[in-house]
């Protein structure tokens, strides 16, 4: 990592702005390799150098990832304008680095959504061209069969010129309310709701359990999250 402003750095978990972090330097509070920093305007490389501030050690990375339990009734946004969004769920420290859902599940959709300021891999994670399978868990009015199975296997047009490449339905049980687990390959706008609702069913519960190699930690109640563990970040990778 190239050397870098103190300032910028310690600005850059999150916790302090840079004029904060200015005014801790000023009060002697900031000690780099267990010396009293001069000043913000020091450069240091990033993943060579002990931060403290207060005594306590800072940790420095260049990006975050977290994993979120989306509840309902929260938007995968980052603006406030069509209610409650998920950076909402975060905190504060967390909001000011700039994180990002990837992709999106819609309002009432709930389950797990990955949250990080890392471009490059969002941008992997969600170009059609990677194709990553995304899990779903829906419950569903109405009967599910072979010939639904079937359906999903074989892609659907959704209309609007659209049409879903193959997915997975596997059925968990079938009856007056049915339970099923859907793998697809992209992400459209309400495409699993969508595909369901071709075949004649009602989805009145939905879920997403993975993304990729990335599974719901099931101890995360709705509106929980984490970050994610040094194997997780290396399967994303």
């Amino acid at each position: 990592m190239a050397a870098e402003r103190l300032d910028k750095l310690l600005a850059s978990t999150g916790r302090w702005s840079r004029s904060e972090v200015k005014r801790l330097v000023r009060e002697g509070r900031v000690l780099a390799n267990g010396h009293a920093a001069a000043s913000a305007e020091e450069k240091y490389d990033g993943e060579a150098v002990l931060l403290t501030v207060d005594g306590e050690e800072v940790r420095l990375r260049r990006f975050v990832y977290l994993m979120l339990n989306k509840p309902a009734g929260v938007v995968s946004a980052t603006s406030g304008r069509d209610g409650k969004n998920v950076l909402d769920l975060l905190p504060e420290e967390y909001r000011r680095r700039g994180l990002f859902p990837v992709g999106r599940l819609d309002k009432d959709t709930v389950g797990l959504l990955l949250l990080t300021d890392d471009g490059a891999l969002a941008h992997e994670l969600l170009s059609p061209k990677k194709h990553v399978d995304k899990q779903y868990y829906a419950r569903v009015t109405g009967e599910l069969d072979g010939d639904d199975r079937a359906a999903f296997a074989e892609g659907m047009d959704l209309g609007g010129g659209f049409r879903c490449l193959p997915a997975e339905l596997r059925i968990l049980s079938s009856g007056a309310e049915s339970e099923a687990l859907v793998t697809v390959r992209e992400g459209k706008f309400h495409q699993v709701r969508r595909m369901f609702s071709k075949r004649g069913k009602y989805v009145f519960y939905l879920q997403r359990v993975a993304m990729g190699p990335l599974r719901l930690d099931e101890s995360l109640a709705p509106g929980e999250w984490r970050e994610l563990s040094a194997a997780e970040e290396k399967m994303l990778k």
